[in-house]
């Protein structure tokens, strides 16, 4: 979440303006007009901290090189994230960033900014025609978090995954979980699917009707989430009903999830560098700018780092801003 997910993303986060093109999602910008050094960022979130990261990292390293940079939060809905792009292809922008909505959700808005000839960056959402380059952080993010879960609980258990499929980060990483259980029969698994926004809400609601399915002594117990939201929100119908039994999983590392590491609430999380991947977004969609049909499209792979019980004081000895 970019994502996510993992970051999770994240991510946390809250920008506002006007809607795009009669769209009711929520906009911000560091600029009013239009421009071809403008930015146009649409975000599948704004409330996730590691979507604002991205977000923060994009707009610094814009600004920097003396762009302004417009963000629309187009909260879960792919229409309305379309109607973003479509004004901001109409706008004439000097390039667009696309956060976590699958690039397969997009024809009509990708669609206009290719005949707009303005290139696409995606953070998560995959690559297509007219996306310049796109960030890894879909399955990679997913395997530490997994694999952590899996040397924890064995080959017999239940786990509860709390997915998001109109994400395609989350998509990636939900298939990472399928393969990797796959081969462990013994294990079972409950799948619900969250909702943007309400994703706290709903990773509770599902959390109170699965423990209740499963009471303490029920076997190896573990909530995993595509990202750490979902989870946390878990996490609070844990702590309702007094359950200590239950291993819990996210992705993404947002500030409040190292937190709940810390505190020995979340098991782990994978933590990423959201504000890097965002300025990492800016500086390479202006190299695919600057070098026009030569351009080879990219996919930026990242690395994830896990923050567990045992690993989080030293996590946060060596990176220390992961939990402001």
């Amino acid at each position: 979440m970019k994502r996510s997910a993992p970051a999770v993303a994240v991510l946390a986060l809250a920008l506002a303006l006007t809607a795009c093109g009669g769209s009711t999602g929520k906009s911000s910008g560091s600029a009013s007009g239009s421009g071809s050094k403008v930015l146009g960022i649409v975000t599948i979130t704004a409330t996730d901290s590691n979507n604002a990261k991205v977000i923060k990292g994009a707009k610094a390293a814009a600004v920097a090189a003396g762009w302004s940079v417009k963000v629309v939060d187009a909260q879960g809905n792919a229409d309305q994230a379309n109607s973003a792009i479509r004004t901001f292809a109409t706008q004439k922008v000097g390039m667009i960033f696309d956060l976590v909505f699958p690039v397969t959700s997009l024809g009509a808005g990708l669609a206009a900014a290719r005949a707009a000839k303005i290139p696409v960056a995606t953070w998560g959402g995959g690559s297509g025609d007219g996306v310049v380059m796109t960030t890894g952080n879909g399955a990679p993010f997913a395997e530490p978090s997994v694999e952590a879960l899996l040397a924890a609980i064995g080959d017999s258990g239940k786990v509860l995954a709390l997915t998001y499929r109109t994400g395609q980060v989350c998509r990636d990483r939900e298939g990472i979980l399928d393969k990797a259980l796959a081969s462990k029969p013994g294990i079972k698994v409950t799948k619900n699917e969250v909702n943007i926004p309400g994703f706290l809400q709903d990773g509770a609601k599902y959390a109170n009707a699965w423990l209740a399915k499963n009471p303490k002594g029920s076997g190896k117990l573990a909530i995993w989430g595509c990202w750490e939201d979902p989870t946390l929100g878990a996490i609070s119908a844990l702590k309702q009903q007094k359950r200590t039994d239950v291993l819990t999983y996210g992705i993404n590392g947002s500030s409040q999830a190292v937190k709940a590491v810390k505190d020995g609430d979340l098991t782990a999380t994978v933590w990423e560098d959201g504000q890097k991947e965002g300025a990492t977004m800016f500086t390479t969609t202006l190299e695919a700018l600057k070098a026009g049909g030569s351009w080879t499209p990219k996919t930026v792979d990242v690395a994830g780092v896990l923050v567990s019980t045992d690993s989080v004081t030293q996590f946060l000895s060596e990176h220390p801003d992961a939990i402001s």
